[in-house]
């Protein structure tokens, strides 16, 4: 029981630090200046609604979803970047849809579609729903708020890092690529970030 109730204390802890990365990162909106690192992205507009391309593609509420990552294109990285982290995260529902690292420090962006099962872009770690690709939106209507938001965080690291390691049958989760995140900044080695936000099924 006390195993457990540490779990639970561990996980919530990691949801907060997760809320407050998804806060704190600025947006494009929030930034000033032409040298500022920035991401951009052709599928959705930021602050505006995530087209239904990007929705999940088994969601019984929203049908018709392409399920989809968004082409996403940053430019002005820290000199010393080494590689890229992508998230994407529900901070409405502590739910976290896509995770890739280990991109290659001289991409300037991702294609639409990028997150696919064993994507050549990077590594991926198991979404909430179970999978190691993108999954996109999927928010029950019944329950509130019915709008969610959608935040896309691109991490620039002055460091590769380490293979997450899987346990067992079990791949890498959210919690580990936040882990990892977490030590690297701890260590100063996330340069900047940059993050678009959505909204679905709209503002």
């Amino acid at each position: 029981m006390k195993s457990r109730t540490m779990m639970l204390i561990t996980l919530l802890c990691l949801c907060v630090t997760l809320t407050a990365f998804a806060q704190q990162s600025p947006t494009n909106q929030d930034r000033e200046g032409w040298n500022q690192f920035k991401v951009t992205s052709t599928t959705f507009s930021d602050g505006g609604n995530i087209p239904l391309i990007m929705v999940y593609n088994q969601c019984s509420y929203y049908p018709g979803g392409g399920d989809q990552s968004p082409q996403l294109s940053w430019s002005n990285a820290p000199r010393g970047t080494r590689s890229f982290v992508v998230v994407a995260y529900d901070p409405t529902a502590s739910f976290t849809h896509w995770g890739m690292y280990n991109i290659s420090g001289r991409a300037t962006g991702l294609p639409r579609n990028a997150g696919v099962p064993n994507s050549p872009y990077g590594l991926q770690i198991s979404n909430d729903f179970g999978d190691l690709n993108y999954d996109g939106p999927c928010p029950p209507p019944q329950y509130n708020p019915p709008n969610h938001t959608y935040v896309f965080t691109v991490y620039a690291l002055d460091m590769v890092l380490p293979t997450l390691p899987t346990h067992g049958d079990f791949p890498p989760g959210a919690e580990a690529l936040y882990h990892a995140l977490i030590a690297a900044g701890r260590g100063d080695h996330v340069l900047d970030s940059a993050s678009i936000v959505g909204y679905f099924p709209g503002k």
